[in-house]
């Protein structure tokens, strides 16, 4: 067992919330060990809804502060990262009996106000029977909506978190097991294990951040310590289908029961329908989508799309587990989407982080840090609001600008492939290309767009070991490729490995 020297910080959990708190603390000068048991988004943090907005539908639970600080990260969030996150336009088709037009109209309105709106087009209503939005929609739905919020690749949101946290001074400690944890000296002594090869080490650290989302309580419990908050564990899944209408929009509907479900274009050609809210009482690494959740997603769709959606279409389900901050209401739609925090300081602070979502993790990372100000009272202020994330110093935030001029740099570069490129790594496209100056300079093809210089830059660089690391998270080639592809590429990752053992 080796022993590092006392750091500020010790950070369970490498979902959205740890890597937003690891590279917040890191930039106001704390010394950070950020530690998490499995891949960086490997829970939650990469079973999203993959969207930046507001909560239109957290209206109608008053939630207007969280709607309106969700609002308002939109766009810092567009400005910090616009490579991996952008304006998305969401048509929804009214339905009368769900809920009246003068709502839906009053929500749009608060929607478009409540949080300072700059950079998004606003509402506006749509006659479904005359625009091309409306074709694939069936004809008994006759008026609509359109308004806006934002794309997100939500695991390279962690991944780039977690990266500028390291190129700050944080230790980023993946596939590392928090085994323990205790107030020792005054300090905070945690071993952590390797969960690869077993090996473990003592990290003492000045404070302790538990994010472990769906697992904040057994983190606790590892501590020693007691809380009197819980969380909520609510299963949310998705289908991945081909993609039935034309155009760049996505859809957003509204069900009997109140709901609304998303339609998303995704991927291009492909679409992510979810999600379902389901009590979930089982371990939160267990879960997987129901048969239940697939018709009730299917029927939703087929309530109001022309073009039916059968079992067979699906090609892929995802689901997750949201930690919700438990706060006693029965309905799991209706439980808040907001976070709260518990600070123990009977000693060595412990900071246990419960609920949150994708858009607010940047505030969230900042009022963590200033729940700890007593603790570490010389370190900086706040900073994150105006800094972007790796890859995202694109002037102006003008993709299609920054695109068209890699283009010209690298007028080798089919189209789709330099598009893989700069909405996934933005600016350090220069990076993962390293110097080739044809195809063949990338190295082995393995998927439509994906090639081994893009494969070592993410072992080398975002701390991706398996092939579901590169496939699944980092990017989303594994939706794009044969199994006979997967499995030329999970041979040479093999033989990689062997090599270098």
């Amino acid at each position: 067992m080796s022993e590092k020297d006392m750091v500020d910080l010790c950070i369970v959990g490498g979902g959205i919330n740890g890597a937003g708190i690891a590279r917040d603390a890191a930039g106001r000068g704390l010394s950070v060990i950020l530690c998490e048991k499995d891949d960086l988004a490997q829970g939650t943090s990469s079973r999203s809804g993959k969207l930046v907005h507001g909560g239109l539908r957290y209206l109608e639970y008053y939630e207007f502060r969280l709607v309106r600080e969700a609002l308002i990260e939109r766009e810092v969030l567009l400005n910090a990262a616009p490579h991996i996150i952008w304006p998305l336009r969401f048509v929804l088709p009214h339905s009368p009996g769900d809920r009246p037009a003068w709502l839906v109209r009053t929500g749009l309105f608060l929607y478009d106000h409540l949080g300072g709106r700059k950079k998004l087009p606003g509402t506006r209503s749509l006659d479904l029977r005359r625009v091309p939005e409306g074709a694939p929609i069936k004809d008994e739905y006759r008026r609509g909506f359109e308004y806006s919020d934002c794309w997100v690749d939500d695991a390279r949101l962690v991944v780039l978190n977690a990266l500028d946290a390291a190129q700050r001074g944080a230790e980023v400690l993946t596939r590392t097991a928090c085994v323990s944890a205790k107030r020792e000296g005054g300090v905070w002594r945690v071993e952590l294990r390797d969960t690869r090869d077993g090996s473990t080490r003592v990290v003492k650290a000045r404070a302790l951040i538990n994010a472990a989302g769906p697992w904040v309580s057994d983190v606790i419990g590892k501590a020693g310590a007691t809380s009197t908050r819980k969380v909520r564990l609510v299963k949310g899944s998705h289908l991945v289908t081909p993609k039935f209408w034309d155009g760049p929009h996505s859809y957003l509907v509204q069900n009997h029961d109140k709901r609304v479900i998303f339609i998303n274009a995704y991927e291009g050609d492909k679409a992510l329908i979810g999600t379902t809210d389901v009590p979930w009482n089982g371990a939160p690494e267990t879960v997987q989508i129901s048969n239940e959740e697939i018709d009730y997603l299917l029927s939703v769709v087929n309530r109001y799309f022309k073009h039916p959606l059968r079992k067979q279409d699906i090609l892929q389900t995802f689901s997750g587990v949201r930690p919700l901050y438990d706060d006693g209401k029965g309905n799991p739609s209706a439980v808040t989407r907001d976070y709260v925090f518990d600070l123990d300081d009977n000693g060595a602070p412990l900071l246990n982080v419960f609920g949150g979502k994708i858009t607010t993790f940047r505030k969230l990372a900042e009022h963590a840090l200033q729940k700890l100000d007593a603790t570490f009272p010389k370190m900086g202020g706040d900073w994150t609001a105006t800094a972007t994330l790796p890859g995202g110093d694109i002037d102006n935030a003008d993709v299609a600008r920054f695109t068209a001029r890699l283009q010209s740099e690298y007028d080798w570069l089919p189209r789709p492939l330099l598009r893989h490129y700069t909405q996934t790594y933005g600016t350090l496209t220069a990076s993962v290309i390293d110097g080739a100056t044809s195809l063949e300079g990338l190295g082995q093809q393995f998927g439509p767009n994906f090639y081994e210089a893009e494969a070592r830059y993410l072992m080398a660089h975002e701390w991706a070991a398996t092939a579901e690391d590169m496939l699944t998270r980092r990017t989303k080639h594994g939706l794009h490729m044969s199994a006979a592809q997967k499995s030329a590429f999970e041979a040479w990752l093999g033989s990689l490995v062997r090599q270098s053992a």
